[in-house]
């Protein structure tokens, strides 16, 4: 064998296992109690600690190619290898070009592909523009290129990627319900968004809990039950990324129960982080959209992501540079730019805040920060599982490893973070993609290459269980 995984604690459900696993040619070829007269090129005794399977985050912005002063694939794919991640899922809109149609995947995919350390899937685009030209069918070359969903905008994204107007929105539905795939939505409502922050602006406000207010709750409430009446009239997957709030989870789980064909993420500032204590503290450094909200809305997150209503968790990684989007000299709270890092912190905190502390099972820790994502994104087994046949990806976790969050000791080219100083206890400390250590905490950190990350496509059409549980 190529590899033989040693000493490894596996989940079985929420039990762990004390296993060895058998790896050969980048897949799980077995499971055996002792591998006395076995033979590999290499073993990893990883010491009892917990082995998952390797963790995926489904929501990136790796900002690669177009916008490389801000991140490139590599330094983007080496800070999620060291937060444990083994796969991650780009977003089509910030990027040069956007991915659009079979033409711009291409051109997204060739510069990039020699970059990355981990494995990847991408995003399909559709926008505004598609249905004002007639370019709805743009949808199959993407499909047939193994795009895992399409996102559409209902708030203004970069000049590539045009939002959605109501109707343009529901075009879009009904075309993508065609393809099985789901269709992923930035849902606030644009012109409540626009209104109220032309009215603070003209108000004076700049500190920078303004921005919360001028984007709040009810925005997105309104969004979410706009996506959820046309996924019942149309038939098509709605996805809620990155949702924000309390309302938001009681709409998704009233829909639930009624059998649309909903699901949802949520990311970890929106788990930790409320506007009021982060956004003074960390101004601009701390300015995303949809923005943070209140203590009850982090409450609520996490009952949402153990009952089932949120399906899992993503990061939003959207980079940006300090000096000139960040904190320009002439910059506010107004016109810097939203979006923070995340792909390093995000199983960190899922462990430490989680698992340790009892917010998530064993079993429900590896649905949301794997498994699930997996399945909704049509690449599981080969992805998301500890299983014979599947890629040999593993995320090793040291359950009692103590640290804080370090903003300028991140591989990401932002250094900055509102989760800076966060105490945690849980930590990965290797990461395995298709059994080859591209991570190792104590042994030199980053020890995998670029360009061994491979462009995963959509291996099938799967949809996830609706089941929430009381």
């Amino acid at each position: 064998m190529d590899l033989i995984l040693k000493n490894a604690h596996i989940p079985q459900g929420d039990r762990k296992v004390l296993t060895n696993i058998l790896v050969d040619q980048g897949t799980i070829v077995g499971f055996v109690n002792s591998i006395d007269h076995l033979q590999a090129d290499n073993v990893i005794d990883v010491q009892e600690k917990l082995v998952v399977p390797g963790c995926i985050d489904p929501h990136t912005h790796f900002m690669d190619p177009g916008f490389t002063h801000r991140e490139t694939f590599a330094t983007g794919s080496m800070s999620a290898a060291a937060g444990g991640l083994t796969a991650h899922i780009d977003m089509p809109c910030c990027s040069k070009p956007s991915v659009r149609d079979g033409e711009s995947f291409q051109k997204k995919l060739a510069p990039i592909k020699d970059q990355a350390y981990i494995d990847y899937c991408f995003w399909g685009g559709m926008t505004g523009e598609d249905v004002r030209e007639g370019w709805l069918d743009n949808v199959w070359p993407q499909v047939e290129e193994g795009v895992v969903a399409f996102k559409v905008y209902m708030t203004p994204s970069v000049p590539t990627f045009p939002k959605v107007t109501d109707a343009e929105m529901l075009e879009i539905f009904h075309k993508v319900a065609e393809t099985g795939l789901p269709v992923g939505v930035h849902a606030e409502n644009f012109d409540l968004c626009d209104f109220y922050t032309e009215k603070l602006k003209n108000e004076g406000r700049l500190d920078s809990p303004a921005w919360a207010e001028a984007r709040n709750s009810l925005a997105e409430k309104v969004a979410i039950q706009l996506i959820i009446s046309f996924a019942e009239a149309t038939g098509a997957r709605v996805h809620v990324v990155h949702m924000s709030t309390k309302e938001g989870v009681e709409l998704v789980r009233e829909a639930k129960k009624r059998g649309v064909q909903v699901t949802s993420e949520t990311c970890p500032h929106y788990l930790m982080l409320n506007a009021e204590e982060a956004m003074t503290k960390f101004g601009t450094f701390a300015k995303i959209a949809p923005p943070l909200r209140e203590k009850e809305d982090n409450v609520i997150h996490w009952e949402a992501l153990e009952d089932g209503t949120i399906d899992f968790v993503g990061t939003d990684h959207a980079p940006y540079e300090i000096a000139t989007e960040k904190k320009a000299p002439d910059s506010d709270v107004w016109n810097s730019f939203p979006g923070i890092p995340g792909v390093e912190t995000m199983v960190p905190i899922l462990v430490s805040e989680g698992l340790n502390k009892g917010r998530l099972s064993l079993s429900r820790f590896v649905e949301v920060t794997s498994r699930n994502a997996a399945i909704h994104y049509g690449i599981y087994p080969k992805k998301g599982a500890i299983e014979i046949g599947s890629d040999a990806d593993f995320t090793i976790i040291d359950l009692e490893r103590e640290y804080k969050i370090d903003q300028e000791k991140t591989y990401s080219m932002a250094k900055y973070n509102p989760l800076h100083d966060l105490e945690l206890k849980g930590k990965p400390v290797q990461t395995i993609v298709r059994g080859k250590l591209v991570y190792d905490e104590d042994n030199g950190g980053i020890v995998g290459d670029a360009g061994y990350g491979e462009y995963v496509k959509r291996q099938s059409t799967q949809e996830l269980d609706r089941t929430l549980k009381y």
